[in-house]
């Protein structure tokens, strides 16, 4: 069963553990620390309950903690969008996860944030991740060609968005 949940103070050893790996770092914007410690994992959790332009849940699976998923509200003239990010830990990849807790987090946000707009930026080689947002209904709106830098090399940047 996979369920998502308020990220709470004990998920910090965990969500260290699952995160301290360069297979999902390498998936992340640069703005994430690596080596991640559970300092960081303690920090992250306190933004998420107190930053109310972030909504971060974790994700379970058989009621253990094997993910994170969340939401940040864009300013400004976007500001009925919401960014989605997520990551599962590499033990639990290749079992449905995402694209179930995708589903549940779209209809948390749809039914809470009062927004029109959820869109999630995919790095080019992470197909699994574009597989998950497609089976959620998520439409591709584009390509940015060469628009992320990671590991010292140029990536195209899709771009996915769901619409109320």
């Amino acid at each position: 069963m996979i369920q998502i949940r308020e990220l709470q103070t004990s998920d910090a050893d965990i969500l260290s553990q699952l995160m301290n790996n360069i297979n999902i770092w390498n998936n992340l914007r640069d703005r994430i620390p690596f080596p991640y410690m559970r300092e960081d994992a303690l920090a992250f959790i306190k933004l998420s309950h107190t930053n109310d332009r972030i909504h971060n849940f974790g994700i379970t699976f058989n009621n253990e903690f094997c993910g994170v998923i969340g939401f940040e509200r864009q300013t400004d003239i976007h500001k009925q969008s919401v960014e989605l990010g997520y990551w599962i830990g590499e033990p639990y990849w290749h079992k449905g996860i995402a694209t179930h807790a995708i589903h549940l987090a779209t209809k948390w946000a749809f039914a809470n944030l009062h927004i029109n707009r959820i869109y999630a930026s995919v790095f080019e080689h992470n197909t699994a991740s574009i597989k998950a947002l497609l089976n959620n209904d998520f439409k591709q709106e584009g390509i940015l060609k060469k628009a992320i830098f990671k590991n010292g090399k140029f990536l195209d940047e899709y771009i996915f968005a769901k619409l109320r």
